[in-house]
This record gives C-alpha cells, structure tokens and sequence, in this order.
C-alpha cells in the first residue's frame, strides 16, 4: 500500500509537493475533469480525481520492469479550469496547457474527462512533432462528422485528430455506416475488435507498422473488456483484455517514441473502486514503458 490518502490529495502517487519539482520531473500529468458533450453516462468530470486517489495505492516499483518510474519525477498540475463556453473553446484552452509543459521538454499525460479533449492535446504535440501519428484506442470510431450538434464532440475526435495527423483507429467494436463508409474512402487503419485481434496473431506489429516515429498514444478506457472496466460513458461489450492492451503498449515504447498520451473516459460512481484502481495503473504503467 502506498501513502495515507489525503482528502484533497492532487498529485499522482499522492507525492507531497515539495517530493517533486517541475523542473527535474520527466513526465508531467495534467487532469482536465471535462464532459460537456457526453452522451450516455454521465460523471467523467470526476475520472481525473478518482485516478489521482487511487494511484496513491500503487506500488513505485514495477515488477515486470524491475524499476521505478517514479525516481524519474511525476509531476501533476492543478486540475485545468474549465471552459463553459463550449468544447471547442475547452480544446483551446487544454492546447495551450499542454503547449507550455511540451516547451519545456516534458512528456506529457492528460487525465480526462471525456475524449473530446484529446485533439487539443494533439495539436499542441503536432506543433512541436511535424511527423506525428496518434494511436486511437477506443471501442468506438468517433469518426463522425458532427454529434448532436457539435463539430468536437466526443463522437467526433478521431475525425478532428486526422485533420492535424495521421491516425491508427485499434479496438474499434462499434461505428455508424457514415463512419465506417469514411474510414473505407479515406484508407484510415483500423484494427477492429475482436475480428482481427483474435484471428491474427501478428496484430501487434501490424498496427505498428502503421505508426510514424514520434507517436501519441490516446486511451478511452471503453477499449477494454466492460468485464474489468464497466466505469466508462460508454461501454461496449467484448474489449481488449488487460494484458493485451499492456502488451500493446510496451511493444510500441519499444519500437517507437511516445511523446506524450492521454487516459480519459473514466466515470467513478458507476461501478467498483477497482476501475479507479486499474485507471491509475494504466498511467503508471504507461509512464514506466516510456521513460524506461
């Protein structure tokens, strides 16, 4: 067990502030608790906080690294402010956060909120990375046009990112026929799940191959099995299972520079503390295949 939780604990692995400092930390984690255009179940304005809590039961060490990421500093920032004007003035403002911690050399990791916010994200890092790609784990395409209304809903985010960089959609369960006949006419990767996943074992290269050098890695927690992670806005029946996705993921620290990534859709009140738990894990376990 890690620390004594504090009751406005705000940083990862609940290190005091004085523990980390901004300018030696490697990795900088910025909460963003937005869901302004979420359509089904509510409450991912609070995934940021439950994640910060429940990473202060984790272990620094890692057993299948046989290291501590946190000896290369995890700083967080306050949670950004939100912007009710809309979500695209949200997205705005959530690039200019990150654009200030990418300046200054950091990787840098988003905490959402809903998934909307990941293109602010990505076009702060295109800024700075002319050759970036975006890896897009998701149960769902978000490959529309427009959703109820709005061209940045959380529907629409892939098809935003791909006006700013290439991206790879992979554990995709569910689209509409527009997305689906976009995604055909556009020659977009896509790695559907469980088609592709299960009946190739070669899958894993196969959507690396796909990636450009520098890449950014964006998590909706819906890509993963309801069974393990039912706390999301919208769940889809038969993801990624955990090793699977670790997997995945260590392959391309490996193979690739992941600058920067997101792990948003988390919607504590509507399921076990342990989502919460295995969110928070997710970070550091992205955190530790890149800066190790």
């Amino acid at each position: 067990m890690k620390r004594v939780v504090e009751k406005h604990m705000t940083n990862f692995l609940n290190y005091a502030p004085y523990e980390v400092d901004l300018d030696t930390a490697k990795v900088v984690l910025i909460p963003v608790p937005y869901d302004g255009t979420t359509s089904y179940i509510t409450g991912t304005r609070n995934g940021p906080e439950a994640i910060l809590r429940a990473s202060a039961q984790l272990e620094d060490y890692d057993l299948e690294l046989d290291s501590d990421a946190s000896s290369q500093g995890i700083y967080t920032t306050s949670s950004l402010p939100i912007v009710a004007d809309g979500p695209k003035q949200m997205i705005d403002s959530v690039e200019n956060e990150v654009s200030k911690y990418i300046h200054k050399d950091k990787i840098v990791g988003v905490l959402g909120g809903e998934h909307s916010i990941s293109l602010g994200v990505v076009r702060a890092f295109k800024k700075t990375y002319p050759n970036l790609s975006v890896l897009y784990l998701d149960a769902h395409s978000d490959m529309r046009q427009s959703y109820q209304g709005s061209l940045f809903s959380h529907g629409c985010t892939a098809r935003r990112i791909m006006e700013h960089a290439p991206i790879t959609l992979a554990g995709i369960r569910s689209l509409s026929q527009e997305e689906k006949e976009f995604i055909s006419l556009s020659s977009i990767p896509i790695f559907p799940w469980p088609h592709d996943f299960h009946s190739n074992v070669d899958w894993t290269n196969k959507i690396v191959n796909t990636l450009k050098p520098d890449v950014y890695v964006s998590i909706d927690l819906d890509v993963l099995d309801p069974s393990i992670m039912p706390a999301v806005g919208n769940p889809e029946p038969g993801g990624i299972s955990w090793l699977e996705l670790l997997s995945l993921l260590r392959v391309i620290s490996e193979t690739r520079n992941i600058v920067g990534f997101d792990v948003v859709e988390l919607t504590p009140g509507h399921e076990t503390e342990s989502c919460s738990y295995l969110a928070a894990k997710l970070v550091y376990k992205l955190i530790s295949y890149v800066v190790l």
